[in-house]
This record gives structure tokens, sequence and C-alpha cells, in this order.
């Protein structure tokens, strides 16, 4: 197939993950159908299947294509830190800043988790473990004084606290609870992903 070809094949794939996220995000999943889709995008119906098998497939395509990790894994890999401590602070900061600007893909998120029971997660990990897990491996052997050993839970846990942070922003945001918070909240729940709530035992 000529490149220039696979080139306008590629446009296309992703101009229609680009218009299905706009109806997923705006009328919900369920109610979005592939003819919905295709006329977004200006395709004959029988087109968008020149690319996608299914709707599902299309969701498949957003969760792997539009993950944000692309941005923020060079930055990951570039944070610094004399400890442990240091290094997943300074790379929690640089997560949920860079995650912070995409509030659709957290929304896509809760999409996944609803309708697909997260059977997407497997797919987006094979693309992404790959590239994230070295970097917790190199945590494990150039930190001291880490409590886990253990690169792919360092890696679970890491992602635990970048996403439950970003929910409950959103749940909080426009709450009395969010004028509660300190203004360092944070700085003070990384605190609590590193050294828990419980003061050291003397």
């Amino acid at each position: 197939m000529p490149k220039d070809k696979l080139k306008k094949g590629e446009a296309t794939r992703l101009a229609i993950e680009d218009a299905a996220i706009e109806l997923f995000l705006k009328q919900g999943y369920a109610a979005t159908s592939m003819r919905q889709i295709a006329d977004e995008v200006g395709l004959a119906l029988g087109g968008i299947y020149n690319h996608f098998s299914s709707k599902d497939e299309i969701f498949e395509g957003i969760i792997v294509d539009k993950h944000p990790y692309k941005q923020i894994l060079p930055a990951v890999l570039a944070a610094e830190g004399d400890t442990a401590e240091d290094f997943y602070k300074n790379a929690a900061h640089i997560v949920i800043s860079e995650m912070g600007k995409r509030p659709e893909f957290m929304n896509l998120m809760f999409v996944e988790m609803v309708e697909f029971k997260g059977k997407h997660g497997a797919v987006l990990l094979k693309e992404i473990a790959p590239k994230i897990l070295p970097v917790f491996e190199r945590v494990v052997k150039s930190r001291k004084n880490l409590r886990v050993t253990n690169p792919a839970l360092l890696m679970r846990s890491f992602i635990g606290l970048v996403v439950s942070y970003l929910m409950t922003e959103m749940i909080i945001s426009n709450s009395i609870v969010s004028k509660l918070m300190p203004k360092n909240s944070e700085d003070a729940y990384i605190d609590i992903f590193l050294h828990g709530i419980l003061k050291p035992s003397e």
C-alpha cells in the first residue's frame, strides 16, 4: 500500500476517534451509534467499517491512541530526585499536572469503568507497561529505604495515587469540602501515599 494512502487511512482513523470522543462525552457511549460517528466525520456508514469493525473497537482505539502517557512518559523519565521520596513527589506532580490538562480523558475512563468494567485496561497496559515498568525497576535498583520492592506493585500503586487524586478532585471541586482542603493539598495527598496517615510508633 502506498505511503500516502497509509497516512490518509491513519488520518481518517484518528478523525473517527476524535468524532467518537465528542459524541461519547456529549451523549454517552450507549446512546451513540456508528451512523452518528460516521455522519460526524463525513463518511458513509460503510466507510467507517473500513477502519473499525464496531463501536467497541473505536472505544478501544481511543483508550490506546489518545492516552496522554505519550506526552507524560518522557517527563516522568526525566523526573529527578536524590531519594525515592523526591523522585515520587516530582513524578506525581508531573503526571497529575499533565492529566489535569486532559479532563476529557478522565471522563472517558469513567465510561470505560461503567460500560466495560475496565476490560480495555489490559489492552492499554499491554501498550504502556513495557515503557513504564522499567522506570519502577530502576527506582527499586537505585533508591534506598523502599518498603515495597516489587516494581509492578509500585507501578500499580502509583497509577492508583494519580487516578484517585484526580477522581476525588473532580468530585469535591464544587463542594464545601474543597474549601476545607489545605492550600498544598496535592503535596499532602502525595505525602499520605508515601508515608500513610499514622505517625511512626515510638
